[in-house]
């Protein structure tokens, strides 16, 4: 059996290149292939360029981690709480997911266990009993693997990529 040390670790403002290359990376291994070319490359421009990255950073309720596998940069996961939250859902008693991904090359290996499981610990370190996320309703994969975790459809919304609107199914896990 072969051994990797797999570490989550917070995302620090002087890697804010490093988090904008894997936020574009993966958003694009997950999306391009069902959505256009002008779509993907206008939500890149307005919701993943480095300047909104770096707005996204700067709030206090948003958290942003790094998961590494043997040193090498497999994944990320972005936090909110509060008002950084993309809406307000569940009476505000919960917090949000809003990424959490790995990159192609590296999934099947449970790392996006681990992170999801550190995406609770932190959420109940900070006494939070409930936590919320959108997922595309055409991303077959995210939905089972979000319902195997436990989590629960409750709502939906509506997800602009770029010039398409698209359904992201809200679902909640109580802890």
């Amino acid at each position: 059996m072969v051994s990797f040390k797999f570490y989550i670790r917070p995302t620090k403002i002087t890697e804010l290149e490093k988090l904008h290359t894997i936020s574009v990376q993966t958003f694009k291994e997950t999306f391009e292939a069902k959505n256009t070319e002008d779509d993907m490359a206008i939500y890149l421009k307005h919701k993943l360029s480095k300047k909104q990255l770096n707005a996204e950073f700067s709030d206090r309720n948003t958290s942003f981690y790094f998961a590494y596998c043997d040193e090498v940069l497999v994944g990320y996961l972005k936090l909110n709480f509060k008002d950084a939250q993309k809406k307000v859902v569940l009476k505000g008693k919960a917090y949000e997911i809003e990424r959490i991904y790995i990159l192609k090359a590296h999934q099947g290996r449970g790392f996006g266990t681990q992170l999801f499981n550190e995406a609770l610990e932190i959420g109940r370190g900070k006494g939070y009993k409930l936590m919320w996320l959108g997922v595309w309703e055409l991303n077959h994969k995210a939905l089972k693997f979000y319902k195997k975790k436990g989590l629960k459809a409750f709502d939906s919304h509506i997800f602009q990529l770029g010039n398409d609107s698209q359904t992201d199914i809200l679902m909640q896990l109580k802890f």
